[in-house]
């Protein structure tokens, strides 16, 4: 025993002061020399490395002393407290969301004066890495936490004239195929009639527009299908829902063969094949409006005014990426992701938009203020506890 722990000891002096790979070098020649595991091997070399105590017979004991910090605090608390104002102005998003789009998001706060940086911290800024981010914001994000039940009811007969199609079956190369769905907000009864949000996500760019409803009547969901329709920056070439009644009806169906547009549904209880929507249905309605009962006409007209701040923030300034590539290896299945770009960025990125489109989007970017988008949505969501009967709460902002 003495002698393997004088060879642990001998190798621990140039452990911790050697890059990864000479590591593994010296672990595999202390596995071979003593016979030990090899992650007991690697724990004796740190804990020698760090001065541990070893007892007569070998065992693990608490050091002496306790280690300090050997490296200088690089983001300190002026980073986390500018860094925490951004990441709630722009609705909370993890790291990997925000790290590229970090330059851009400071450069509209500074020219709006809703922030003030200092060099330093600027700098820092643009260097921090996704992976700081969510270490920094832990507490913040662990105090922010919430879920649903679906409404669907199966359409009529008519749903035999509608062609399946799935998530995979999108021409996502170019904008105009939307996906359609409806957010009850019953707060958990779902006995008599309360209001639902329609939800409207394109494939390719991932606009999203939402609209609350009176109730799922397809009088209602279709009055807001044409105002989506009207508001969107490029032709609606697509539609895809459930199979729900109100979207498997007649007038639906007409409207479209009429205006030229693909009509499609989702095959009966399999929420996938509407993915991209239906997560919109959690990242957007639900983080914006919250589980409540929502059925007078007071909760409806706040609804909508907090969609008409919440829907140019989600399109022009929340960033999206979308998955470009799947392998398997054995049993493991890897997603690959492309850069996080906000649904804005990626139409100004498309070859079908008109330079015309892109021109207005452009100066339609250049007018707006994430920060007070953010603050009216605060404002107008203590509103709506209120009309809900609920006590107001405290709001991200």
């Amino acid at each position: 025993m003495k002698e393997r722990h004088s060879v642990v000891k001998e190798l621990s002096r140039g452990y911790l002061r050697s890059r990864k790979k000479n590591r593994g070098h010296i672990l595999d020649e202390l596995v071979s020399l003593t016979g030990y595991n090899r992650d007991y091997a690697a724990l004796l070399l740190r804990g020698y490395a760090h001065g541990t105590v070893y007892g007569p017979e070998g065992v693990l004991m608490k050091p002496s002393v306790s280690r300090t910090r050997c490296r200088a605090r690089i983001y300190g608390e002026d980073v986390h407290k500018d860094l925490s104002k951004i990441w709630a102005i722009y609705d909370c998003h993890c790291g990997k969301y925000m790290a590229p789009g970090l330059k851009e998001m400071i450069r509209v706060l500074e020219r709006e004066k809703e922030i003030k940086l200092t060099d330093d911290v600027r700098q820092k800024l643009l260097r921090i890495s996704p992976a700081t981010i969510d270490r920094l914001l832990a507490k913040e994000k662990r105090s922010l936490q919430i879920r649903g039940r679906t409404h669907t009811s199966a359409g009529p007969l008519l749903k035999h004239q509608i062609p399946i199609r799935t998530f995979a079956d999108w021409d996502d190369h170019r904008p105009g195929y939307l996906e359609i769905d409806l957010v009850g907000h019953e707060g958990g009864n779902a006995k008599g009639d309360y209001s639902y949000t329609l939800t409207a996500t394109d494939i390719h760019s991932a606009w999203t527009e939402v609209r609350i409803v009176q109730n799922k009547a397809q009088k209602w969901v279709f009055q807001a299908i044409l105002d989506i329709r009207a508001k969107l920056p490029f032709p609606v070439l697509g539609i895809d829902s459930d199979n729900g009644s109100e979207f498997i009806n007649d007038q639906l169906m007409r409207y479209c063969k009429k205006e030229n547009i693909q009509f499609t549904r989702s095959r009966p209880m399999k929420k996938n094949d509407n993915c991209y929507v239906e997560q919109k249905n959690n990242s957007v309605v639900r983080r914006a409006v919250g589980y409540l009962r929502y059925e007078t006409d007071e909760a409806r007209s706040v609804i909508g005014k907090l969609y008409q701040a919440l829907n140019p923030s989600v399109n022009f300034f929340y960033p999206v990426r979308k998955v470009v590539s799947k392998t398997r290896k054995g049993a493991k299945q890897s997603r690959h992701y492309d850069t996080p770009a906000t649904p804005y960025q990626r139409l100004l990125r498309c070859q079908e938009i008109s330079e015309e489109t892109k021109n207005e989007l452009v100066l339609k970017y250049e007018s707006l203020n994430p920060a007070k988008l953010k603050r009216t949505i605060s404002k107008l969501q203590q509103l709506l506890w209120r009309a809900a009967g609920s006590p107001p709460r405290k709001m991200t902002a």
